[in-house]
């Protein structure tokens, strides 16, 4: 996560709020992490806790993930591009 120092923000709030907008920055002040600045967007989807991505063990994997994986994996080692259709 990048940080900016208040000063920063007031000095360069474009690049701040640029910064912010593709991820959320952590600003300090006197050394010290003080604020998280993101994107509303973010923001959102954080209070909702809808954050689609998530990670898993693969034996904990959902098994209808568990099939997607294994397709996937199947298309790799047949030369097949990432994003190709199965």
């Amino acid at each position: 996560m990048r940080q900016f120092t208040t000063r920063d923000l007031s000095k360069h709030i474009g690049d701040v709020t640029a910064a912010a907008g593709r991820e959320p920055v952590v600003l300090t002040r006197h050394g010290k992490s003080r604020f998280v600045l993101m994107s509303h967007e973010h923001y959102e989807r954080m209070r909702a806790g809808g954050d689609p991505r998530r990670s898993h063990l693969v034996s904990e994997m959902p098994e209808e993930h568990t099939e997607l994986f294994a397709a996937a994996i199947d298309r790799l080692a047949n030369g097949e591009g990432y994003d190709a259709e199965p």
